[in-house]
Formats: structure tokens, sequence, C-alpha cells
């Protein structure tokens, strides 16, 4: 099994200064390159303070500048707020810049907030995502782009530089709902799995995504599905549990953001479900080394996984992870 980090940016309460929050992310970098870590998967955000991190083709450069083996993943580049040429060169030159370690994440975005400043209509979000993955693609892998799509056309176009990789970096499509799932599945993409859903929905979601692969006439042998997961791991439950409830207050108040919050309350609260508790229950991996250890290897039989890509909720937890899960479970 491989492991990654799905590292954000978080500046809570803005308690101390913001490089000081880029500079432990870096140090954590160099860990994992150090260490037995496959990714750093950098988490794309904009207008909140749940991960500052605008630019993670602009943050991938420092970090492959930091490491000399570890991949440099996104999660993810969200496209429809990127010209698709820019995007294609600015990914491309990362791949350059790392030598070729580039592991490309993609995602459509869903926070309103993001569209409505980057004057993106919501409506039109899937159609410029799977538009603009199909023009980043072309250009890639021809020698000049001519497209003619809803949104964009070009002729005749040299995009430069070419990535390392040939004929492309790996590309993962962040997949949540069943659509966007028929979708990647169809078109043979591999798909990044969200760190909101449930272990339960998870291993539904993945199962659909393997009979969806397998009537599009794609095979899934050799195909690696990377399984975010929040986590939470301390020296006695107790404190692990703290870490994890204050990381679903931070989520539902802060990434979730006010327009989002009531819609999801209400979904859970329909059902009875109070949702922090559904986070501790349902999504957050949470406790000591040796129970969290136990969990994982649970997940990795039953949904089954390949790829656990950690979010974790504190730094302790990050070095938890570093120096007692990682060798024990890679």
């Amino acid at each position: 099994m491989k492991f990654g980090v799905l590292q954000f940016f978080s500046w809570p309460e803005r308690r101390a200064s913001l490089a000081s929050v880029y500079a432990r992310a870096l140090e954590r970098i160099e860990i994992m390159d150090k260490g037995g870590f496959d990714a750093v998967w950098l988490a794309e955000h904009h207008f909140s303070d749940f991960s500052v991190c605008p630019s993670v083709h602009l943050m991938g450069t420092f970090a492959a500048a930091r490491t000399r083996r570890l991949r440099i993943g996104t999660a993810v580049s969200l496209a429809p707020f990127y010209h698709p040429l820019r995007l294609a060169e600015e990914v491309a030159l990362l791949d350059v810049l790392s030598g070729g370690r580039v592991n490309w994440g993609v995602g459509r975005g869903f926070a309103r907030v993001e569209f409505e400043a980057f004057g993106v209509p919501p409506e039109e979000s899937r159609s410029r995502f799977r538009e603009t993955v199909e023009i980043v693609l072309k250009a890639w892998s021809e020698e000049r782009l001519t497209f003619a799509g809803k949104h964009f056309a070009f002729e005749g176009v040299e995009v430069l530089p070419k990535p390392v990789q040939r004929p492309h970096p790996p590309l993962w499509v962040a997949a949540t709902s069943e659509s966007a799932i028929d979708w990647a599945a169809s078109r043979g993409f591999s798909i990044l799995m969200d760190p909101h859903s449930s272990h339960r929905e998870i291993r539904e979601k993945r199962a659909h995504y393997m009979e969806a692969l397998r009537r599009a006439g794609f095979s899934a042998e050799g195909r690696t599905i990377p399984v975010a997961r929040l986590l939470a791991v301390d020296e006695s439950a107790e404190k692990a549990a703290l870490v994890a409830r204050r990381g679903a207050l931070w989520i539902l108040n802060s990434y979730l953001g006010a327009q989002h919050r009531p819609v999801l309350v209400g979904e859970f609260a329909s059902k009875g479900v109070d949702p922090v508790e559904r986070y501790l229950g349902e999504v957050i991996l949470h406790g000591t080394p040796d129970s969290v250890e136990e969990e994982i290897l649970r997940l990795k039989e039953e949904t089954p996984l390949d790829y656990l890509l950690c979010a974790p909720l504190s730094h302790q937890s990050f070095l938890f992870l570093a120096d007692k899960l990682l060798p024990a479970l890679a």
C-alpha cells in the first residue's frame, strides 16, 4: 500500500503568521521525501483561510526544489478557473522543473464563492471542466493543438513546454458524485476519492467506479486509486478525539463556509445525524497509533485500499504518521 499526504495550508484563527504556515508545510514535505511517502498532494483553495494555497503549481515548484524523489501531486488543479492553455503550460513546466515527478490531480470545484469571484457561471462548471481536461491532454500529446469546443477554440497552437513524462503526467480526476465517477470511468481516467465521504460511501463509490470502468471496456489492472482520509493521531484516544472534533468543526465552519454549512447540516439533520458526530464516527481516522493502524488495515481489506492519502489534522498527527504508521504499514 502506498502512502501520500494531502497537504492543506490551514490558517486557523490566523494565530501565527501565514509565512510560518508555509514554512511548516515545506518542512513536512522534506520529511516526506526522506521517508517512504509516495507523494505530497497540494490542495488548491481560494478566498478561505481553511487552506491558503491559491496556486498548487507555484507551491509545487518550491516542493520540487526541496525534494529529490517525492512525487508532486495536485489535489486538485481547479480546472474551471484556468484558461486551459495556461493550465497545460504550468503543469508541464512543473513536470520539467521536478524532473518528471508530477501527479496531475484535476477537479471541478464546488465552492460558490470561488465561481462568483472568478466570474465563472456555476452551471458551466461541468462543461468547462471536461473541455479543459480534454484540451490539456491534447496540448501535451500533440505537436500543435487544434480544437473547437463549446468554450474554447484554437488553431495550430504550439503549447510549450511539453511535460517530461510521456505522453503526459499520470492523471487523476477528483470524483465524488455518481455522474462524475461515470464520466471519469467512461474516459478511462483514474479517480481521486475525497476526504469527506464516510468509509462506507468510499467503499460503495469505489465499487461503482470499478463496474463503470468494466462497462466502458477499461481494465482496473495496475490502476492506483488514492483514497483521502482525515487523520487525527495522538498518544491517547482522548487527545486524538479532541483533535478530530476540532478538525470536524473547522471543516464545517471554514472549509464548507457559510453558504454550504446550512445545506450540509440540513442534509444530515433530516436523517437524524449530527454532522460533527458523522465526521468523528464515519469519516476521520482517529486514535492512538496502534488503533489507527488496525483501522487502516481493516479499510485496506474492506475497501480495498491500495493508496492511502492522509490529511493530518495536526502536526502531531503528521509526526505519528511519519514515525509510527508509515514504517508499520508501507
